[in-house]
């Protein structure tokens, strides 16, 4: 599927895509990645099935625990969250056809210090061709991600120095 900005902007605009929001429990699928790879699976078949029908998508699933952690897939030209859509036509040209592609996002503020993080995942042809691969990728990606989260440490508060410091010029003797 190919679409241009102008479409694209106002399909999100108005929220004209498909969406689907679905909340786990974090001991649902820490320990299984049969789970895991349900949830996976669920969230590809909503982006061919999007595709196939020429609409966007954004598919997430939220994972609620200490670490709480947010999945998510949408179709895009560029890898920007739907949320930074007006940043879009900075990059493109608004008569042109693009095609799209299909990034995973993660957010959670324990996986990096901006708590967000995409990448591209797939093309609407690796979807279409071989989805057991791509669901695959997605798993391996989220699981991943999850380790990443348990295993994150917020950097340490910069503390402002309240002291002004003052430099000297040293006289030289000649």
């Amino acid at each position: 599927m190919k679409i241009n900005l102008k479409d694209l902007t106002e399909k999100i605009e108005n929220q004209d895509y498909i969406q689907d929001f679905e909340t786990v429990k974090y001991a649902q699928v820490s320990k299984s990645k049969k789970k895991l790879t349900e949830y996976a699976t669920k969230m590809v078949k909503e982006v061919a099935a999007a595709l196939k029908h020429n609409s966007l998508v954004q598919t997430q699933l939220a994972i609620d625990g200490q670490r709480p952690v947010t999945f998510a897939l949408e179709t895009n030209i560029i890898n920007l969250p739907y949320s930074n859509y007006k940043k879009i036509s900075s990059f493109f040209e608004e008569d042109q056809e693009y095609p799209l592609y299909v990034y995973f996002e993660t957010r959670s503020e324990y996986i990096n210090v901006s708590g967000f993080r995409i990448d591209q995942l797939a093309t609407e042809e690796e979807i279409n061709g071989d989805a057991d691969a791509v669901i695959a990728k997605l798993v391996d990606a989220m699981t991943e991600k999850l380790k990443q989260v348990r295993e994150y440490e917020k950097p340490a508060p910069v503390k402002k120095s309240t002291a002004k410091t003052t430099t000297k010029k040293k006289k030289s003797s000649k």
